[in-house]
């Protein structure tokens, strides 16, 4: 199975009943704990389009880190799918984040770290964004506190 295949099945199966702040906050916290027992020097960041539900700096953690967090998340809720997911899909059809698409660099990353929050008869109504580490990293750390959330793992 491809990355993007991989990924596709993640978004596939990590989807909620419902979604409100406190699942957020639960959710964010779960993400916080990992990256702690991690040492991960993370930004976490949800969010729906245009609010803030969590966000937490850790230890190690840059300013710049947010800015990443901030422009992944707008991939995902602008695109419906995880940023990483995007990015593989871009880079197979040999073009970038670039107002070519659309897309202004300083507002949007295709980097890996931003997840859609999809609710069951729904759709998209937020991103899960961790930045700090390697795309494949940020990614897998949302995917793994979603899949023991969920029950799916």
């Amino acid at each position: 199975m491809s990355l993007i295949e991989t990924i596709e099945r993640q978004e596939s199966l990590l989807v909620f009943k419902s979604f409100d702040e406190r699942v957020a906050l639960e959710i964010g916290q779960r993400i916080v704990e990992l990256a702690l027992s991690q040492k991960a020097p993370v930004v976490i960041d949800i969010r729906t389009s245009d609010r803030t539900l969590f966000h937490a700096a850790l230890p190690g953690a840059s300013p710049d880190n947010d800015h990443w967090a901030r422009r992944k998340s707008n991939v995902t809720l602008r695109m419906h799918k995880a940023s990483l997911r995007v990015g593989e899909l871009n880079r197979a059809r040999g073009r970038s984040v670039s107002a070519d698409i659309g897309l202004d660099p300083m507002d949007y990353a295709d980097h890996g770290g931003s997840f859609p929050v999809r609710v069951e008869g729904t759709g998209v109504v937020a991103a899960i964004t961790v930045s700090g580490l390697k795309s494949e990293e940020d990614h897998a750390m949302i995917v793994t506190v979603l899949e023991a959330y969920l029950g799916t793992g």
